[in-house]
This record gives C-alpha cells, structure tokens and sequence, in this order.
C-alpha cells in the first residue's frame, strides 16, 4: 500500500506549547484535559507525572496546576487562582484572542455572536467573558440566527477557532443582510485553514483517507467530513489499533492527516502499519 501525507497536518502551535509547558513542570496537573488526545495525555501521565483535574474542588493550595489549550470560564479561571498560587496559562494565544474581542465587544454594547459548539470548552471559555451572557448567542448554522432576539442592533462575531470557514462566512452573510453593524473578527486558526485545505486536495487524489485524531477533537472531527466529501472510503482513528485491514482491499494510495492534537508518533506508528498492507 503507498501511502501519501498531507502537505499540512498534526501538531499546531498552540499544542507544541502546551505540550513543551506541561513537560517544563513535571508532577503537576491539567485543569480538564490538556489537548483532545487521550493517548498523548497518557504519555504526559507515565513520562512526566502531569495529572488531570476536572473539578476545581480537587486543587490543593500547593498545586501546580495548568490551564488547558482551550482555555476555561473566566469565573473558573479567578477561582483557580485563589486555590493555588502556582497556576500555568496553556491556553492557546489563538484562543485567548477571541475572549478579549468578547470581553471589548460586549462593554461597547455589541451583541455577539459565536460561531461553534456550545458544548466545546473553547466556547464556553470564550462565551463567559461577554458582559451580559443573555446576549452571547452560540449558532452552528446561518438558520440558528432566526432564533435570537438581539439586544443591541449593532453585532460583533467570532468563531471557534476550529471551524469551517465557509460556513461562518455564511453566517457572516446572514448577520450583515439583516443587521445595521455587524463587526467580523476572523478567529479560525491559520493551521486549521492550513490542515483542512491540505487534507481537502489530498482526499481528492486517494483511494482511500485515514484521518488521526481524537474522536471528542473538534478540528479532527472536521478534517473528516472535508475528507468524506470527497473521498466516500475516509476514517477517522484515534489510533494504529483501530485500524482494519479489510478497508485497504483493492485500494492502491491511502491519504493521511492528522488533527491538530495528534502527536508525529501515533501518526508514524499508523503510516508503518498501513505500508504493510
């Protein structure tokens, strides 16, 4: 089996950071998981004795304790900070960007709206910086705005940074036709547009596309659907076990990408298996 990568995929920048800063401070813990990607929190547990808490209730005063990539609540956040004394700020740049825009935005009487997942720590982090949390509405389609009676007739937008960016500009389109201002802040990720335009050519030249990443992960969920609209014979795997090799049968060029938490081991180990077939 040949096997083609992406020209773009794994690890972006805010990733590589988190993860080089949970390795700096061995023997501490994460507050939520660190990055969408189970078996690389695993390697940071045996290597490294990085722990994980999911509730604020767990911290002891003597903790280090991480915030993760996608950032958490702003509410959360000052808690934290009166727990323990050691607090390490993980969360990517790319994410912080959007939570100022929401904090500005929302002070200067603006109406926001957020393009993403109400459900995704990125975007109840983000969302809780809005000054009055009536008003930060959460859409996923362009028909989620009919819904919502703003408060303000000026809007501002921001997206979770793991987003479609065609779908957004839909968005965008729908607030402008109806609304007298609307204020568009891009905060897509440039290595997420980077990721998904790679991994859209490459599925359109393959006979067969294996997608690695976290299942929970938000842009490796949306690297697969790029991937399925083009190439109907595309996987999506967390990792080397879960592949199966009756999906190869009669396939000749297999394309791989990764998402943006997956780490350049588990996509080799998957690269050698799949050359065995």
């Amino acid at each position: 089996m040949k096997v083609k990568l992406a020209s773009s995929y794994g690890f972006c920048f805010g990733v590589k950071r988190a993860i080089n800063i949970a390795q700096n401070y061995k023997n501490s813990a994460t507050m939520g998981p660190l990055i969408h990607n189970q078996n690389e929190i695993d390697r940071l547990k045996q290597d490294f004795n990085v722990g994980l808490y999911n509730n604020l209730t767990d911290v002891k005063p003597d903790d280090t304790v991480i915030i993760r990539t996608h950032g958490i609540p702003k509410d959360e956040l000052k808690e934290l900070k009166q727990k323990s004394q050691k607090v390490i700020n993980a969360t990517c740049p790319f994410v912080t960007t959007p939570q100022q825009i929401v904090k500005k935005m929302s002070e200067e009487e603006y109406s926001i709206v957020i393009f993403g997942d109400e459900m995704h720590p990125e975007v109840k982090g983000v969302k809780s910086y809005g000054k009055d949390l009536n008003d930060v509405h959460v859409v996923l389609t362009p028909e989620d705005l009919d819904k919502i009676n703003f408060k303000y007739d000026k809007i501002a937008t921001v997206a979770q940074t793991t987003r479609k960016k065609e779908i957004y500009l839909e968005i965008v389109n729908a607030l402008i036709l109806k609304n007298k201002e609307v204020r568009v802040f891009n905060t897509i990720c440039d290595a997420t547009f980077e990721n998904q335009d790679a991994a859209r050519e490459l599925s359109k030249e393959v006979d067969i596309m294996i997608v690695i990443g976290g299942k929970n992960s938000s842009n490796t969920k949306q690297l697969h659907y790029i991937c399925v609209d083009n190439c109907k014979d595309s996987y999506l795997i967390e990792n080397v076990n879960e592949l199966d090799s009756s999906w190869f049968i009669n396939k000749e060029l297999c394309g791989i990408t990764a998402g943006a938490s997956t780490p350049d081991w588990i996509i080799q180990q998957v690269v050698n298996q799949i050359e065995k077939y």
